[in-house]
């Protein structure tokens, strides 16, 4: 096995290669030694230039790092990814037109280089019907030099079905933990596992190159065979890394590796705002023992608090699309990992679990809903902002509680003498008429038999057989005055009780 520098590997890309990368969120089992050689080749020669990158769950800082090693005039010609919130100079490439911007479910990403690796003719599935990556809504391109038809529309068996179309791919870049003089791969001293072997398979089958970034290299025989997670023999050079993180600017910890246990279970924090306390206690009101969970990034997570309020932490089966199951999942730049995991899946295992209905109930944000229960995530404020697994998630779980305020992030609202009370709305109107983008089709969910709530901070709805049903206010709360007026459409009201009084006990 060949051993070399990450500017030797940087060489090796040709103009106008395919390349798949491995990694996501704010470094975890991230490349960024190559990604960062790539770069400086192309500042200092121009070269690889008209590149088309594919990643599933995006990887980035908000800055320079990650996917924005791309963001260079002519460096890039084409990507392929779930969503832009941490590669913002590749959302105002986006937005100018200057690259074609595919955006596609996460788990639709991981599941069809699957396929490609296995020789077959892309994937089938159900899942992204009717929201923006259906061919019938903009099949997921993101700017108008899109010229690719990557998904289309079948029918097979009475049922619509999409299928992703397969591509060559060129190069994958993977990372891992250490490797042997014969390419074995090991992660496991990452935080995540992720989707590296179908990645390796998918570029190995397509007649290109595999090249893997480690933290240090060891003899042949040294690592056991239940350790190997990628075999040399899908590899085609690694290269040692010995600065290598298990994220951004933080180094490796057995904790987050899983190779320890933590001492103690670790309290999450209730959000500080009443708002958020109020939405994540009523959401939690849904959670039943034995459940199989998932909660999303943002507002849904303080659940998490609320889980423990109630005494069910130890009572339901919490998993994330990135492959952990009961853990103490991580925020902020750690986003993907976890303290004390009983398990850790590939994600495309996991992606795999979600997409044939295993969850039970799903807790996810919401940026936008319109009369007929249709939710958008994906395009905020005209700008795109991405899905990244919510459709893999939301498309595919028995019943969904998506989460938010009624009026925007910057509505206020106090609770006195057992009431509540909106002291400021928010300027930006959620509820409307029709959404910007369809990231959730509510048709097809009830299609699906799914159930269907939306929890805000002083009233909750429920997706009937015509559209959005008022079903809940808070104490306090006038239906009229403070909820239908400050909606874009009208809503039917069924109001059978009020917001469960003892969630705004403490607050």
């Amino acid at each position: 096995m060949q051993i070399c520098s990450a500017r030797e590997i940087a060489a090796f890309v040709e103009d106008g290669d395919t390349i798949v990368i491995g990694g996501c969120g704010r470094g975890l089992a991230t490349p960024e030694a190559l990604l960062d050689a790539i770069e400086q080749r192309f500042l200092s020669t121009g070269h690889p230039k008209n590149l088309f990158i594919i990643n599933s769950l995006s990887i980035g800082d908000g800055d320079k790092r990650g996917l924005s090693r791309f963001a260079h005039k002519g460096m890039l010609h084409g990507i392929i990814t779930s969503h832009f919130v941490l590669t913002p100079s590749l959302q105002k490439l986006i937005s100018q037109d200057k690259l074609e911007a595919y955006c596609l479910p996460a788990g639709v990403i991981q599941q069809l280089i699957r396929e490609i690796g296995a020789g077959r003719p892309g994937l089938f599935t159900r899942t992204g019907l009717g929201t923006f990556v259906d061919p019938r809504h903009g099949g997921g391109k993101c700017s108008k030099s899109c010229k690719h038809e990557l998904v289309e529309l079948l029918h097979l068996h009475g049922q619509e079905y999409l299928r992703y179309r397969p591509f060559k791919i060129d190069l994958a870049l993977i990372c891992g933990s250490a490797a042997d003089t014969k390419g074995n791969l090991s992660l496991d001293e990452e935080a995540v596992t992720l989707d590296c072997l179908s990645l390796a398979t998918a570029a190995h089958n397509s007649g290109g190159h595999c090249f893997a970034q480690v933290r240090n290299v060891v003899q042949t025989g040294s690592l056991p065979a239940r350790s190997v997670a990628v075999p040399g023999v899908f590899l085609d050079a690694i290269v040692e890394a010995p600065g290598q993180t298990i994220a951004y600017d933080t180094p490796y910890s057995p904790a987050l590796s899983g190779d320890i246990k933590p001492s103690h279970t670790r309290v999450q924090n209730e959000p500080s705002e009443i708002a958020r306390k109020v939405i994540a206690r009523r959401a939690a009101e849904e959670l039943i023992e034995n459940a199989a969970v998932n909660i999303g990034f943002g507002v849904p997570a303080g659940i998490r608090f609320a889980e423990q309020r109630k005494q069910l932490a130890e009572r339901i089966w919490l998993s994330c699309e990135h492959g952990h199951h009961n853990g103490q999942f991580l925020g902020d730049s750690l986003y993907g990992a976890a303290l004390g995991s009983e398990a850790l899946l590939s994600s495309l295992d996991q992606f795999d679990f979600y997409s044939g209905g295993g969850l039970d109930i799903a807790f996810l944000g919401m940026s936008e809903v319109d009369r007929h229960g249709n939710v958008n995530l994906s395009k905020v404020n005209g700008k795109i902002v991405g899905a990244g697994s919510f459709i893999d998630i939301s498309q595919n779980a028995r019943k969904l509680v998506f989460c938010g305020s009624l009026t925007g992030v910057d509505s206020q609202v106090e609770y006195r003498k057992d009431k509540l009370k909106v002291t400021r709305n928010g300027t930006h109107t959620k509820f409307v008429e029709q959404t910007d983008h369809i990231t959730f089709n509510a048709l097809n969910a009830k299609t699906n038999g799914q159930e269907v709530l939306y929890v805000t901070e002083r009233a909750v709805f429920q997706l009937g057989p015509n559209g959005l049903v008022l079903t809940e206010v808070a104490p306090g709360i006038k239906p009229k005055r403070d909820v239908l007026a400050h909606m874009g459409f009208a809503c039917k009201v069924d109001i059978q009780r009020k917001m469960p009084e003892h969630i705004f006990n403490a607050l």
